[in-house]
């Protein structure tokens, strides 16, 4: 697989409980820098599932980007296509986990001069994965790529949270669009997941998936059938870079050949066993791990 956009460098910190308006709450340790981003994270658990990875992305000329970049090619990833911007930092997100549940809060930062272009990506790297996978950070790389993806018969796998036009647009345009509640949100509060669905499956998409969080995923597909995947029940340490395991694994369960109903399952499995490590990376399961988890059923201890 290909995937497009996102690396990082976290700073996460896990809080006893979220603060009020204007407390000061004390850390049991300082801030851990980590690495992750959405791309990079799903491409590496693809690799972990057993895929071969390429990425294509932009870091700072600092340490940060060497820390970020380290776990991808200690997985034999392609980071050829990763490009070093001179003068800027690379992306950085303070991390805040709650510590009673593991939800996450994400303040991110990215330098305008990382911004990915179309004249930076490879048709050629793209013509000859089996998969893309892209986020919505650069809308207008992303669509290029999706469109070259289309014109050559890879199958295309967007990551969106955000529901403006021009992400949108970008959702209506590949074959595997992933998109959160709040994408859903943004486009209406009127309108259900279920709504989104069928209007991103009608749009062309071959399967078209809501990730809900501790709801599970639904997912649409053509016929007008819809698929829903409970939450996978896991005492959660940290859900940072869950949603980026679930779409690396779907397109690991997808180049496998599964059923839509068992990629729905991998992938929602894969993302809830990511949430017993620390950061974006810290626990990405193997596929005898998602296999075995499957098997005891998603209410299993």
């Amino acid at each position: 697989m290909v995937g497009v956009g996102q690396i990082s460098l976290d700073h996460v910190a896990t809080m006893p409980r979220w603060p009020r308006a204007g407390q000061k709450l004390a850390l049991a340790a300082p801030p851990v820098a980590r690495p992750g981003g959405q791309i990079a994270t799903a491409v590496l658990a693809a690799v972990r599932l057993g895929l071969s990875g390429r990425l294509v992305a932009a870091v700072g000329d600092d340490a940060d980007a060497e820390l970020a970049l380290a776990p991808l090619r200690a997985a034999g990833i392609d980071v050829a296509g990763v490009r070093s911007t001179a003068g800027a930092p690379t992306r950085s997100a303070l991390v805040l986990i709650d510590a009673r549940d593991g939800e996450r809060t994400v303040l991110g930062h990215r330098d305008p001069r990382l911004a990915l272009r179309a004249a930076d990506l490879s048709r050629a790297a793209i013509r000859d994965a089996r998969a893309l996978l892209v986020d919505a950070e650069d809308p207008d790389a992303a669509r290029w790529a999706a469109g070259v993806a289309r014109e050559t018969g890879v199958a295309s796998v967007l990551d969106v949270e955000r529901a403006d036009p021009d992400r949108l647009a970008l959702a209506m345009c590949v074959d595997f669009p992933i998109v959160s509640e709040s994408f859903c949100a943004d486009l209406s509060e009127s309108v259900s997941d279920r709504d989104v669905l069928a209007r991103l499956a009608g749009a062309g998409a071959r399967m078209a998936v809501v990730t809900r969080g501790a709801r599970g995923a639904l997912a649409a597909l053509p016929s007008g059938e819809i698929l829903e995947r409970p939450a996978v029940a896991i005492e959660a340490l940290d859900t940072t870079g869950a949603g980026d395991v679930f779409r690396g694994a779907f397109v690991w369960a997808l180049l496998c050949g599964a059923s839509a109903r068992r990629v729905l399952a991998l992938a929602a499995t894969a993302a809830a066993l990511a949430c017993r490590g620390e950061g974006a990376q810290g626990a990405l399961p193997t596929a005898t791990d998602v296999e075995a988890r499957l098997q005891a059923g998603p209410g299993a201890g």
